[in-house]
């Protein structure tokens, strides 16, 4: 299920990101927590749609950089299966600056 987060944020961040941009993940070891990024300089998300990202009564999708399509679900079920390890997603994003996607595992789970 973590693989299944982790390619979902890449391939987004691929897809929104134009072929001259950045895209990076990190990891850090806190105490209690892994905490990983997938963090790039792309098109970014509007404030006003930042909390629709991970809800399933307000689904929301937008054209990627070459014009992909997607449905709007990927980050949904990836909350999902991110909830089921008792772990945290979320995003900060600027409109045409860029995203940075968090997520937490606590190291308790595994």
């Amino acid at each position: 299920m973590i693989e299944v987060v982790f390619r979902n944020l890449i391939s987004n961040a691929i897809k929104f990101t134009p072929k001259q941009g950045t895209i990076s993940v990190d990891t850090t070891e806190k105490e209690n927590l892994y905490l990983f990024s997938v963090t790039d300089n792309g098109v970014g998300i509007k404030e006003a749609h930042i909390d629709k990202l991970f809800r399933i009564d307000s689904t929301y999708s937008s054209l990627g950089t070459n014009n992909e399509r997607g449905t709007g679900l990927g980050l949904i079920l990836c909350k999902d299966f991110i909830d089921y390890h008792k772990g945290k997603i979320w995003v900060e994003s600027k409109h045409n600056v860029g995203s940075k996607f968090y997520v937490s595992i606590p190291k308790s789970y595994h």
